[in-house]
């Protein structure tokens, strides 16, 4: 229960989540950090058993790094979400389910990313996305204000518009929203 979205942009991407973590229909906490981030250009929003999703992404950060440093390059944003989608995909594979959705947006050389990331192992690369018991909600304001144009400043309006949208009708987010933006990559300049 809660409220996640990603969206793309010309500029990067941006992540919105809610503050709430609710134990059935008991609020146990209303300061939950749903978004967290890997590393400067990496950043993953939570949906789900939040324990889950903590293992996963502190598993998927070591991982990373290793093979970082293994390979002495860094790893594009759909290899770190495959990374992050086979950790999820293993609990399930083992019977003992990591119960989450996740959000994995950054930027590489490439541009910027936006996948959604389930524990079936599942990716789908978006240009937005929610995610959680309020994403229906959310959906509705992502559909009608999102342009392949938008910036970071205005891609933070519209995730901030969204959770709150949602945290109007869904009992399972509220008491907040938190927003994280991540600028693409400077360009070299060619000489």
């Amino acid at each position: 229960m809660t409220t996640i979205v990603g969206i793309k942009t010309k500029d990067g991407v941006v992540l919105g989540s809610d503050k709430r973590a609710s134990k059935g229909f008991f609020i146990g906490s209303k300061i939950v950090q749903k978004i967290a981030r890997i590393d400067d250009t990496l950043a993953v929003a939570i949906a789900g058993q939040l324990s889950d999703a903590e293992y996963i992404i502190k598993v998927a950060k070591a991982e990373r790094r290793l093979m970082e440093l293994r390979r002495g390059f860094p790893l594009s944003i759909r290899e770190a979400t495959r990374l992050i989608a086979n950790i999820a995909y293993s609990g399930l594979r083992n019977y003992q389910p990591y119960y989450v959705e996740l959000l994995v947006a950054g930027v590489d050389k490439e541009g910027a990313h936006v996948f959604a990331a389930d524990m079936s192992g599942a990716i789908t690369e978006e240009d937005f996305a929610s995610s959680g018991s309020g994403s229906p909600i959310a959906y509705g304001v992502l559909e009608s204000l999102y342009n392949k144009d938008v910036t970071n400043s205005q891609a933070s309006e519209i995730a901030s518009r969204a959770v709150s949208a949602a945290m109007e009708r869904d009992p399972g987010s509220g008491n907040g929203i938190n927003i994280l933006a991540i600028q693409n990559l400077q360009k070299e300049a060619v000489a």
